[in-house]
């Protein structure tokens, strides 16, 4: 157990109290129903989130107090669990719950993943970083593709959980969770051969390629199926992470009354493939799809996508996923195109604004803003509409920036929708 000072533990305490005062707020829990609705396909608007641990260096740090570096974790979590409520006002919800989720991996063919991050002036890590290629010819480097390995570490997670319930679990429950199921097949493959040595597999060795993809779908399902086997599946239906900044809210899914063990099928799952956003449609269909639809239908729902646009392979791949309930409609996508498949389906219109309004120079451009999001909410009449604002990662040090951010794009769904 973490031995912990009392300066520290009453810390750890108050923000418990304050997080479970956020949380029973009758506005946080009029929210709370509003994300059930909206994930059940029944919305009264769209829900709006600003993400903001990509910047919460420049809010958080200076509100700790605690010494020890582990508690100092617990109370920066802390705050990324309650700040939106308190600062920005958007539709991120606090829970009354802290929550602790198991350690899982997933090592794929065996290869460990070696990153190295640019430096700043100051020698601190930044947001450059490389990934040391093992794979660099598919056909030479073959025999390094091994079975891939996995596993997990519930021990740990249980034991985390109990030091915490014995902090502060009489004022705010600790809840082992697990979020949103993850696949995200190229990403892990740039991350042991590179973008680069991917695109030449395709090209020099495409049959080589589709037993590599084929072999990854397999792994992965054998992976959840171990995950089954070892009753490791939990409920996502009350606010675990869905991944790109959203939320697993839903009664469309089993919960914890289900009297038998969960399958991957009555839990919801992300996938995106950003890295092959080169690849025309008719590749992305014969190469890398197969793969993808066999692992999404281990998924009782589905959300797909994250910065690459969808609109190319629509048609031919994503529209046929059948359990698809979000699509990211990022800044790279053709709106008029998505909004127009979108209209009246029973799928999330989940668009993500450009960052560079709240992201890029220390004043706001509000009537540029104002135009943008305009653009959007016009379009998506008609679709069930999510906004979530990703990637920004500074905000000049301005919370009244950020804030006054989250106001116009509040007013501007208010007049429009």
């Amino acid at each position: 157990m973490n031995m912990i000072s009392s300066h520290d533990r009453q810390r750890l305490r108050e923000l418990a109290r304050r997080q479970m005062d956020n949380a029973m707020k009758p506005s946080n829990q009029e929210k709370i129903k509003l994300w059930y609705k909206h994930n059940d396909l029944k919305g009264e608007r769209p829900m709006f989130h600003l993400e903001m641990w990509t910047f919460a260096q420049e809010i958080i740090p200076p509100m700790l107090t605690c010494e020890d570096s582990w508690a100092r974790n617990i109370e920066y979590q802390f705050f990324l669990n309650f700040l939106n409520q308190e600062l920005f006002d958007d539709d991120k919800v606090t829970l009354p719950t802290y929550d602790v989720g198991y350690d899982t991996w997933f090592t794929l063919f065996d290869i460990p993943v070696h990153q190295t991050f640019g430096k700043d002036a100051n020698g601190q890590d930044t947001l450059g970083q490389h990934f040391e290629s093992v794979i660099n010819d598919l056909e030479e480097d073959y025999p390094k593709l091994k079975k891939t390995t996995y596993g997990t570490n519930m021990e740990k997670a249980l034991n985390q959980k109990a030091v915490l319930e014995d902090i502060f679990g009489d004022i705010l429950p600790v809840r082992l969770k697990m979020d949103a199921l993850y696949s995200v097949p190229t990403q892990m493959l740039i991350h042991i051969m590179s973008m680069e040595n991917m695109m030449y597999a395709l090209y020099d060795y495409p049959e080589l390629f589709k037993e590599m993809m084929d072999r990854i779908s397999e792994d992965t399902l054998e992976y959840f199926d171990f995950l089954e086997n070892n009753h490791l599946i939990l409920p996502t239906v009350s606010g675990e992470n869905l991944g790109q900044g959203t939320w697993c809210f839903n009664h469309t899914l089993p919960d914890s009354n289900t009297p038998r063990p969960l399958k991957t099928t009555d839990v919801w799952g992300f996938m995106d493939s950003q890295e092959t956003v080169g690849l025309s449609p008719d590749m992305f269909e014969e190469f890398i799809f197969p793969c993808y639809k066999k692992i999404s239908q281990r998924y009782g729902l589905l959300s797909y996508g994250c910065c690459e646009p969808v609109d190319p392979i629509w048609d031919r791949c994503i529209s046929t996923l059948k359990n698809l309930r979000k699509v990211s409609i990022s800044p790279w996508c053709n709106e008029e195109i998505m909004s127009e498949k979108l209209r009246g389906k029973n799928i999330i219109y989940h668009r993500k604004p450009s960052p560079n309004f709240l992201g890029v120079g220390t004043a706001l451009d509000e009537e540029g803003l104002r135009q943008h999001i305009r653009k959007s909410l016009t379009l998506a009449r008609g679709c069930k509409m999510e906004i979530t604002q990703r990637d920004v990662y500074t905000i000049n040090n301005d919370i009244s920036k950020a804030q006054r951010y989250v106001q116009i794009i509040k007013q501007e769904i208010e007049n429009l929708w």
